[in-house]
């Protein structure tokens, strides 16, 4: 049975361990980013989502305030069945919701298919972070 998915804001005060836990698995455990350069400055600053599946945080993603989308997460078992795509709608919803003309985000080389069928074009050479390929990419909302 296809698992079901409720997408829900947070917050880095009330919610921080849960998005931790998410981006940890994801980023440091599974890629190899150094842990300290997983938590930065923008996380108190953001708005963040994280989608539930009876009562498990399966993905999570985050808004800053100068529109760039981020630390989009899912966790394995998740993977494959639009959890992905609900929380980067939830993260789209609000920018509009806030008046944001527009969006950006660094993708992941891998992940620039994901993101061109929500309309976000490539934008840009690709680089390195935290030794992974990526590329800048941009949604006009």
């Amino acid at each position: 049975m296809p698992a079901t998915f409720k997408v829900k804001t947070a917050t880095w005060p009330d919610d921080a361990a849960t998005l931790k836990a998410i981006r940890f698995e994801v980023f440091v455990e599974e890629q190899g980013v150094p842990a300290e350069s997983e938590i930065d400055d923008n996380d108190p600053l953001s708005i963040h989502a994280i989608a539930w599946s009876d009562g498990q945080a399966a993905a999570c993603g985050r808004l800053l305030p100068d529109g760039h989308i981020g630390r989009m997460a899912v966790r394995k078992p998740w993977r494959g069945q639009g959890v992905g795509a609900l929380v980067m709608e939830h993260l789209m919803e609000r920018a509009r919701q806030r008046g944001d003309r527009d969006v950006v985000l660094s993708a992941q080389t891998h992940a620039v298919g994901f993101y061109e069928k929500f309309g976000f074009v490539a934008e840009g050479d690709e680089y390195l972070d935290c030794d992974i390929p990526h590329r800048d990419m941009r949604k006009v909302l």
